[in-house]
């Protein structure tokens, strides 16, 4: 119960969703890089927004629930993203065909530009999230520190 009460506070299971979203995102954008000369080969990618919009629902209903510091982050499942249980990091994504990109002779819908900045877009997210929610157990660890 200690472990969960840690865990479920604060801005750890925002930072949780968020860094499992990032790395989800970056596999998706490395396997259109991978196939950015194959013919028939649709890009695919998954809107950031919309899972900002529902990690912020789910802080929201967390805040409405528990005052947000303490309680489970409630993801819901949207048509990208599919939640497989309790917890901010049981989910998957599911992408979609990227729109907007040019057709080329191969019938491949390549956009090198936009891969390289979705690319460094969400390794600095990632960064982020991990940077802080390394900052989030550094002060719990001195937190336990000075208990013992």
């Amino acid at each position: 119960m200690l472990i969960e009460d840690i865990t479920q506070s604060g801005a750890i299971p925002t930072l949780e969703a968020s860094l499992r979203f990032a790395s989800l995102r970056q596999r998706f954008i490395a396997g259109n890089i991978a196939n950015i000369s194959t013919p028939d080969y649709r890009q695919k990618n998954v809107s950031v927004a919309d899972f900002r919009s529902e990690l912020a629902r789910a802080v929201d209903a967390r805040r409405g629930a528990t005052g947000g510091e303490r309680g489970a982050l409630e993801l819901r499942s949207t048509q990208e993203l599919r939640v497989e249980g309790p917890g901010p990091s049981n989910f998957r994504l599911e992408p979609r065909t990227a729109s907007g990109n040019i057709l080329f002779h191969d019938r491949n819908n390549r956009d090198t530009e936009g891969l390289m900045q979705d690319l460094v877009e969400t390794g600095q997210e990632f960064r982020y999230a991990s940077e802080m929610l390394r900052s989030r157990f550094e002060l719990l660890k001195a937190a336990i520190a000075q208990r013992a």
